[in-house]
C-alpha cells in the first residue's frame, strides 16, 4: 500500500500536545492538546491528565474553548488553569480528582499567569489594568472611541496592537475568601514568576516606565508580599527572566544577558545568594544557548519551563539550544553542568519530579509533531505516553530531514538539512526550495515544520539551513550578521545551494525555489534583487526597506540599530545600502508577497513598497494579505489563515516550478 504524504488541509486533523506539569507526589501529569475544529475553523484546547502509576489517560476538561496554564497547588489538590469559556481569559480552579471547575477571577480585563502560593491557599497572576482602573470597572461602551495620544516610542506591539494606557500588573487572590489584591501600579508592565518557599515574598520582572523607550532591559525585583517592599536584584543592564527560589530559599535563579552583543548575546544562568547580596553566572565560558531556540510552525501553546529546581537545592535541570537540536542539562550551583537528555529533536516541553529526578518532556522531530515521554532523567529510561497522532499519520509518508555541513565561502562550517520528495524515485530530477528562518538569532532545527512536509508532498526537496547569525552554534557565530544583512549571511545560504546541487544528483539546478519569513523574507527579497538564479521566490511578513522600517515596525528602532549598525538620522545611507528595495530593479524572479494586515513587527507595508515597485516595472508579483493576523500568521494565527498561507505558498511554486 502506498502512503500518500501530508497535506496543507492535514492541519486541520493534527493535533499537538504542550506545557506537561507533573504534580507534586509525581504521580500524575497534566497537559493540554490543542486541535482545530473542522466546523468552526476555531483551536480547541482542552486538559488531559496521564497517570504515572496506571499508565492512563482521561480527558480532563470539556468544551470548546481554550484550557491553558495549567498549575498544580503544592497540596496537589487542585489545578488552576486559564480558559476563555466565559468570554475572557480568566483563573479556573478544579480539584485534582475531577469535578466541575470553578471561575476564580472575573477581572474586567482578564487574568493571566496563575502561580500558586507554597500554603495552596493563594494565586500570584497578572492582569491589565489602565491607571485608576480596578479589578471590576464596568466596561465602557464598546462602540465609544477617543482620540490617542503617544508620548513613547513604544506605543504598539505585535500581537497586543497600539497602546491602550493599560499595563500588566501583579495580581495575587485568595483562593478561600476569593479576595484579590492589587501589589503594582506603575506604568510598566509586570511579570509574576515565583513565590518564595515561605510564601512571605514574590518574584517578577519589570523596567523602568521612566527609562522604557530608550535603555531598553528588563529587571529582576522581589517583593515582600505583606509590606509591598521592594528589593531589586539585577542592575538594569541586561535583559532577564524566569526568577525562582531555591526550595530552601538560599538562592534565586534567573536567565538572561547583559546585552554584551545586543539582540544576538546568548542567554546565561545567573544565581543570586540572599545571605551576601551577590549575583554569580553560572555558566560564564560556556558558548552555548541557555533555552529552547528552534524555530518551527506547529507546536500550539509550548512554554520553555526556564529553571527546575531539584528538591535538595543544590542544582536544577534546563533547556539549551545546540547544533540544530535542543536538550535537557543539569547544573549544580557550583557551575558544573551536565547533560542529561542530548538526542537529534526539538525537546519544546519539561517538568520534572524535584525528588526523583524523573521527568516528561516534550518532543517532536521532522517526522513526528510532538508527544510526550515519561524520562529518568538519571538513567536516560524513556517511554512514550501520549499517542495523539498515531492513527492519522500511520498511513501518511514524512519525509525526513537529513543533516548536511558544508563550507561556507571564508571556510566557516554551516549546518542543515535537506528533504527528500514524497515518493521519491532514484534517477528523477525533482526541483529544489530553499527555506531560511527569521530572528536571526533562531535556529532551525530537528523538529516538524508542516509548510515543509507540504512541500516535499508536492513533489520538492527542501533545502533549510542555520547560516552565521543563527543560534546554537556558539556566540561568535549568532553576532556574525550584525552589520552585515545581506553579505556573508547571503553567501552561506547560497553555499548551501551549492552543495545541495553537487552532492545529490537528484535535484534540478535549473528549477530552484526560495521562501522565508521576517529576516527570512527580508533575505528572500535579497536574494531575488542578487541573483536569478531561482525560477519563483515567496517572501513572507518581510523586510525590504530598512529606512522605513525604523519607524513604523514595534521593534524597528532600537532593532535596526542593533543589527544593521545605523538609525535614521546619522546614517541612513547605511540603512538604505542594506534594503532589498534598493536593488529591486534588479529582480526578475515572479515573487509572491505574503503579510497580515495586523502584523506591526513587520508591517504590512514594508510588503506593499516592494509589491509596487515591482508592479510599477511590469514584473511579476502578487500581494497576498490577511485580514487581522499579525505576524505569527503561520504559527498561531487562526487556522483559516494559516491554512491559505500553506496554500498559497504551495500554489505559487506549482505554477512555476
Amino acid at each position: 500500500m502506498n502512503q500518500i504524504g501530508i497535506t496543507a488541509r492535514d492541519l486541520f486533523h493534527l493535533k499537538s500536545v504542550t506545557d506537561p506539569k507533573l504534580s507534586p507526589d509525581g504521580s500524575m501529569a497534566v497537559y493540554v492538546q490543542t486541535r482545530i475544529d473542522g466546523k468552526t475553523e476555531k483551536y480547541i484546547s482542552n486538559l488531559y491528565m496521564f497517570s504515572m502509576i496506571t499508565n492512563e489517560t482521561k480527558q480532563w476538561t470539556f468544551g470548546d474553548n481554550r484550557d491553558t496554564s495549567p498549575a498544580w497547588s503544592p497540596d496537589g489538590k487542585h489545578i488552576a488553569f486559564i480558559s476563555d469559556r466565559s468570554g475572557k481569559k480568566q483563573v479556573h480552579i478544579m480539584g485534582s480528582i475531577g469535578g466541575e471547575a470553578r471561575q476564580l477571577t472575573h477581572f474586567i480585563n482578564g487574568a493571566s499567569t496563575p502561580i500558586w502560593s507554597p500554603c495552596s491557599t493563594k494565586l500570584l497572576l497578572s492582569t491589565s489594568l489602565k491607571e485608576g482602573e480596578t479589578l471590576d470597572t464596568v466596561e465602557e461602551n464598546q462602540w465609544s472611541k477617543e482620540i490617542n495620544r503617544y508620548d513613547r516610542i513604544k506605543y504598539k506591539w505585535d500581537g497586543r496592537g497600539y497602546f491602550d494606557q493599560s499595563y500588566q500588573q501583579l495580581v495575587i487572590v485568595d483562593v478561600l475568601k476569593d479576595e484579590s489584591v492589587v501589589l503594582t501600579e506603575n506604568g510598566v508592565d509586570h511579570r509574576p514568576n515565583a513565590w518564595s518557599p515561605d510564601g512571605q515574598h514574590i518574584a517578577f520582572i519589570c523596567g523602568d516606565a521612566n527609562k522604557s523607550d530608550d535603555e531598553l532591559f528588563s529587571d529582576i525585583f522581589t517583593m515582600e508580599v505583606e509590606t509591598k517592599t521592594l528589593q531589586k536584584i539585577t542592575d538594569s543592564k541586561g535583559f532577564y527572566t524566569d526568577p525562582k527560589w531555591s526550595p530552601n530559599g538560599e538562592y534565586l535563579s534567573f536567565i538572561g544577558h547583559n546585552k554584551e552583543f545586543a539582540g544576538a548575546t546568548h542567554s546565561k544562568i545567573w544565581l543570586y545568594t540572599f545571605i551576601d547580596q551577590t549575583i554569580r553566572c553560572l555558566t560564564d565560558g560556556w558558548d552555548v544557548e541557555i533555552g529552547d531556540s528552534a524555530i518551527g510552525d506547529f507546536q500550539i501553546g509550548a512554554v520553555d519551563p526556564g529553571i527546575l529546581w531539584t528538591n535538595d537545592s543544590q542544582g536544577f535541570y534546563f533547556l539549551i539550544s545546540d547544533y540544530g537540536n535542543t536538550g535537557v542539562y543539569y547544573g549544580s550551583i557550583e557551575g558544573a553542568m551536565y547533560p542529561s537528555i542530548l538526542d537529534a529533536q526539538h525537546i519544546y516541553g519539561l517538568t520534572i519530579d524535584p525528588e526523583s529526578h524523573r521527568a516528561v518532556v516534550a518532543i517532536s522531530t521532522s517526522v513526528h509533531p510532538g508527544d510526550l515521554f515519561a524520562y529518568n532523567l538519571t538513567n536516560g529510561d524513556k517511554e512514550q505516553i501520549s499517542f495523539v497522532n498515531e492513527d492519522f499519520l500511520k498511513d501518511k509518508h514524512l519525509s525526513t530531514a537529513e543533516p548536511i555541513s558544508f563550507p561556507a565561502s571564508d571556510g566557516l562550517t554551516i549546518h542543515g538539512w535537506i528533504m527528500r520528495p514524497a515518493g521519491f524515485v532514484e534517477n528523477q530530477k525533482y526541483p529544489l526550495i530553499l527555506e531560511i528562518h527569521g530572528g536571526p538569532h533562531m535556529m532551525y532545527a530537528n523538529t516538524y515544520v508542516h509548510e515543509f512536509q507540504t512541500l516535499v508532498n508536492e513533489g520538492y526537496a527542501v533545502l533549510f539551513t542555520n547560516p552565521r547569525g543563527s543560534k546554537g552554534y556558539g556566540q561568535e557565530f549568532v553576532n556574525a550578521c550584525r552589520g552585515d544583512y545581506g553579505g556573508m549571511d547571503y553567501h552561506d545560504l547560497m553555499a548551501g545551494v551549492d552543495y545541495a546541487l553537487a552532492t545529490y544528483d537528484f535535484l534540478n539546478e535549473e528549477n530552484l525555489g526560495v521562501s522565508g519569513g521576517s529576516y527570512g523574507g527580508f533575505m528572500t527579497n535579497w536574494i531575488v534583487g542578487h541573483t536569478n538564479r531561482f525560477k519563483a521566490a515567496v517572501t513572507q511578513r518581510c523586510i525590504s526597506n530598512w529606512l522605513s522600517f525604523y519607524g513604523v515596525s514595534d521593534i524597528g528602532y532600537y532593532f535596526t540599530e542593533w543589527e544593521i549598525g545605523g538609525d535614521i538620522v546619522h546614517s541612513a545611507e547605511k540603512l538604505w545600502q542594506h534594503s532589498p528595495l534598493k536593488y529591486v530593479g534588479n529582480v526578475d524572479t515572479p515573487l509572491l508577497l505574503l503579510h497580515g494586515e495586523r502584523d506591526y513587527r513587520c508591517p504590512v507595508e514594508q510588503s506593499e513598497q516592494f509589491f509596487v515597485a515591482l508592479k510599477r516595472q511590469k514584473k511579476e508579483a502578487l500581494l497576498v494579505t490577511f485580514p487581522e493576523e499579525t505576524h505569527e500568521v503561520s504559527r498561531s494565527g487562526s487556522p483559516k489563515m494559516r491554512l491559505g498561507h500553506i496554500e498559497e505558498i504551495r500554489g505559487w511554486f506549482n505554477k512555476y516550478l
